[in-house]
C-alpha cells in the first residue's frame, strides 16, 4: 500500500531505532552487490527524513560508494518486524559536519545512541578514520511481523 512520507517516515523511524542494527548493501566498482551491518541513526522532523552513518571514509564501503552512492538498508527483529530504506549518500566532510555526527551519535536516543569513541581509532571527531555518511531515502517499506504471522496490519511504502 503505497503511503504518504508523513505516515511512512516516522513508522519506519521508530522501527528502524527499535531493531538498530541492519543489512546495508552497496555494489562494489566492479558490479558485484557486498553487505555489512552498520548502525545508523535517523531524525524526522515532520517534513524530512534523514539518516547517518559513523564509518570510515577508508573502507570498502567507502570505495564502492564512490562507485554508486546508492544503498539499501534492510532491519530484521525476530518478531518479523522488517523496515527498508533505499536512500542515495554522501559524505558529510567538513569540521562542522563531523562534531555534529559524532554529537549526533553520542547524544543520541536510546538504544541507537552510542559513544564513537568506542572505536579505537575514533578517538576525536577530527581522527581521520571517522567520517559520516549522510542518507536521504528515496523509497521506504515498512511491515510490521504481525502481517506476516497473524495476518494483522499493514505494509506503508513510500517513494520519490
Amino acid at each position: 500500500m503505497a503511503s504518504s512520507l508523513t505516515d511512512t517516515a516516522p513508522r519506519f523511524r521508530d522501527m528502524a531505532h527499535s531493531i538498530v542494527w541492519c543489512t546495508v548493501a552497496t555494489v562494489t566498482p566492479s558490479g558485484h552487490p557486498s553487505t555489512r551491518v552498520l548502525h545508523p541513526i535517523w531524525e524526522w522532523d515532520g517534513s524530512v527524513l534523514q539518516g547517518w552513518i559513523a564509518t570510515s571514509p577508508d573502507s570498502p564501503k567507502a570505495r564502492d560508494l564512490e562507485a554508486n552512492p546508492d544503498i539499501s538498508l534492510t532491519y530484521w527483529a525476530p518478531n518479523q518486524d522488517t523496515c527498508t530504506a533505499w536512500c542515495s549518500t554522501t559524505w558529510q566532510t567538513s569540521d562542522e559536519d563531523r562534531r555534529a555526527g559524532w554529537d549526533r551519535f553520542a547524544n543520541g536516543p536510546e538504544p541507537v545512541g552510542y559513544d564513537p569513541s568506542i572505536v579505537p581509532s575514533w578517538t576525536s571527531p577530527d581522527a581521520a578514520s571517522f567520517g559520516i555518511l549522510h542518507l536521504t531515502p528515496t523509497r521506504l517499506r515498512v511491515q510490521p511481523g504481525t502481517l506476516l504471522t497473524a495476518g494483522v496490519g499493514e505494509v506503508h511504502s513510500w517513494s520519490t
